[in-house]
């Protein structure tokens, strides 16, 4: 092996070092005044875990498809709950409405829409 050349690549191992921990200064500083920051306006620390990012939503043809049958079902449930609470004089009846059909959707939606 070549004279210096273990100790070239330990002084470019060091130099890598050296930079990653730079850039960890640099960010841990970024962090910290960033936290200051939030501190003046009154966020809690918490927040600043990592960011998630909202996933858009699909596109495809069943998922518009069932898109439609989610909202044509809700649209059927509270047209039902307008008709119990417009002919149904105690809170009780409109409450008890109210809560089967929250409790009844999911069956609904699996016998209108289901795959023969």
């Amino acid at each position: 092996m070549p004279s210096g050349v273990r100790a070239r690549a330990r002084a470019e191992r060091e130099r890598l070092a050296a930079e990653a921990a730079a850039e960890r200064v640099v960010r841990e500083a970024s962090i910290a005044r960033r936290r200051q920051r939030l501190a003046r306006i009154g966020v809690s620390a918490s927040r600043l875990g990592p960011r998630r990012r909202r996933r858009g939503r699909q596109t495809g043809i069943l998922a518009a498809r069932r898109r439609t049958q989610t909202r044509l079902l809700i649209a059927l449930l509270v047209v039902a709950n307008v008709v119990v609470w417009l002919i149904e004089p105690s809170w009780a009846g409109r409450a008890l409405a109210l809560i089967a059909s929250v409790l009844v959707a999911p069956v609904l939606y699996t016998v209108l829409f289901r795959k023969a």
